[in-house]
């Protein structure tokens, strides 16, 4: 099989495109013929060095999207269509970047859509952080106000759509005006370009601040996040786009306003239900959702991908088809 297999962290060039030999999988495990996978900051972060608890060389990717091709223990047909995230995927075993997958069935989450490859391929981890964020971060109600900070990130964008559609009033922030329309034509209500400082401008919107938030930049920009919200408002923090995800001297009582929660959210395959996935790719096969997905590339074009993603060019997601 082809795979894209990294051997040492550093630029696009040390990922390399090889033959290797088709994986086994033990009982309890699953192998995927895989259709096509999302790129994640999580794999930009392996490559340069930034992960813990890698082991290389590795074929990178935290997801994967195709159909059962072999199960051992009977768990799942052969031709179901599956998809699987995270429980070491691409960091302690081996990932989805490659035409063929291998792992544990707990993680594999069946589905059926007609959906094209490419828009299945940019759902799970995107999905599965989007929904976590909002759900178990922040428990977000009908009727509130958002921010998500990091808005044309591809989890800001799903955050949006799922937020829109639980009838939540979202501002979402962007560094580049030329992305703002991207935004609106989601459902996004308030576009707010960042320039450092948008607690200025969510307060010119809402006195008080918003209800909620998801934080998906990093620490350089969380204190503004946190001046942002309400007081009993909460901030999750869920993302890293910025490469930076540690607070040097942290002292909780001058760094987070008074009154406001400061949370976070990182979650595996089985923090998205199957009904969630089901109902989401349903919306999105009747136009009452949408995938944000930025650009589809080939096995063979992983470096120009890694390299767009890590330029922070894109506006949702990008998506490698098999």
């Amino acid at each position: 099989m082809r795979a894209v297999v990294l051997d040492a962290p550093g630029p696009v060039t040390n990922l390399h495109l090889r033959e290797l030999p088709l994986p086994l999988p033990a009982r309890g495990w699953v192998r995927i013929r895989v259709k096509a996978f999302g790129l994640n900051r999580s794999e930009l972060h392996t490559r340069l060095g930034l992960a813990e608890g890698v082991t290389l060389p590795r074929v990178l990717g935290i997801e994967a999207t195709g159909i059962v091709d072999l199960a051992p223990g009977g768990e799942f047909e052969e031709g179901q269509q599956v998809m699987t995230m995270m429980g070491g995927m691409g960091r302690v075993f081996d990932g989805g970047y490659a035409e063929y997958a291998c792992v544990p069935e707990g993680q594999v989450i069946a589905f059926h859509s007609e959906l094209d490859w490419a828009v299945l391929g940019a759902v799970p981890e995107m999905l599965q952080t989007a929904f976590g964020s909002l759900s178990v971060g922040l428990d977000i109600q009908p009727g509130q106000t958002l921010l998500i900070r990091g808005g044309t990130s591809s989890v800001g964008m799903a955050a949006a759509v799922l937020a829109k559609r639980k009838g939540v009033r979202v501002l979402a922030t962007t560094r580049n005006p030329a992305k703002a329309e991207s935004l609106r034509a989601i459902g996004v209500d308030d576009v707010l370009v960042d320039d450092g400082n948008v607690a200025t401008q969510v307060h010119a919107l809402l006195p008080d601040g918003v209800d909620a938030a998801v934080e998906l930049v990093g620490t350089p920009t969380l204190p503004d996040t946190l001046r942002a919200t309400r007081v009993h408002g909460t901030v999750c923090f869920t993302g890293m786009l910025s490469n930076e995800w540690s607070v040097k001297d942290f002292y909780p009582i001058d760094y987070i306003p008074r009154g406001v929660r400061l949370t976070s959210y990182a979650g595996e395959a089985d923090d998205l239900p199957a009904d969630v996935l089901r109902g989401f790719l349903e919306d999105v096969a009747a136009g009452r959702a949408q995938v944000p997905v930025d650009r589809v590339y080939e096995l063979g074009d992983i470096r120009e991908a890694h390299q767009r993603m890590e330029d922070g060019a894109a506006t949702g997601k990008l998506v490698v088809r098999i």
